[in-house]
């Protein structure tokens, strides 16, 4: 039976479809697995310029807010606060996230959101966009890895918006710094215009 590595894997250590654990193979030798979905946690988004500060749980100012919703009715979401007449308006939230170990170093990721408009539609625009930063352990960062410009999620059906990240620097452990941008324009003076984000996770290409 040959392994991936052009070497030989003897039929004994195998038991059905499972590998002993004596059978010693490494991760770089496993298949890879493409666009494993990894969803942030709502907890691990944070007020954008003051990092040390929850997300209100009501948007403000210019942050997103955190709605946890009902318990047993409602799955927490971000949102906007209602942005009807408002005009040109932009709300952030920031999160770091370590690539996990099983990520395949330089491999495939994508940034994707799940989002739209509740209630009514901005009469002008609506858009999220993201930008995402390689840590450099030393306090500082490189050049913005987003390579899919802000999306239109001027709708009341809720879709996924992916964005495409730069990955031929990145590695598991490396930490991402990711803010989330929604921008809404609206002149009416009707119903409410909210933006809702109402999950967010990487897709990552993996081994293990």
């Amino acid at each position: 039976m040959t392994r991936l590595d052009g070497g030989f894997i003897n039929p004994g250590t195998l038991a059905g479809n499972r590998l002993k654990d004596s059978a010693e193979v490494l991760r770089a030798q496993l298949i890879q697995e493409s666009a494993a979905r990894y969803q942030i946690p709502w907890t691990a988004w944070r007020v954008w310029d003051a990092l040390q500060t929850n997300l209100p749980g009501t948007s403000a100012n210019d942050d997103l807010g955190l709605i946890g919703g009902t318990f047993g009715t409602n799955t927490p979401s971000i949102q906007t606060s209602d942005l009807k007449a408002a005009g040109a308006t932009t709300r952030y939230a920031r999160a770091q996230i370590e690539l996990p170990p099983e990520y395949d170093d330089n491999a495939t990721v994508t940034l994707r959101a799940h989002a739209g408009l509740k209630t009514t539609v901005a009469d002008t625009t609506a858009t999220i966009d993201f930008q995402l930063y390689e840590g450099n352990l030393e306090a500082g960062l490189g050049s913005d890895l987003i390579a899919t410009s802000a999306t239109t999620i001027n709708s009341l059906t809720l879709a996924d918006k992916d964005f495409v990240v730069t990955s031929t620097s990145l590695a598991s452990g490396d930490v991402l710094d990711i803010r989330m941008v929604v921008a809404v324009n609206d002149g009416a003076t009707g119903t409410a215009v909210i933006a809702v984000v109402g999950n967010v996770e990487l897709l990552l290409d993996i081994r293990g």
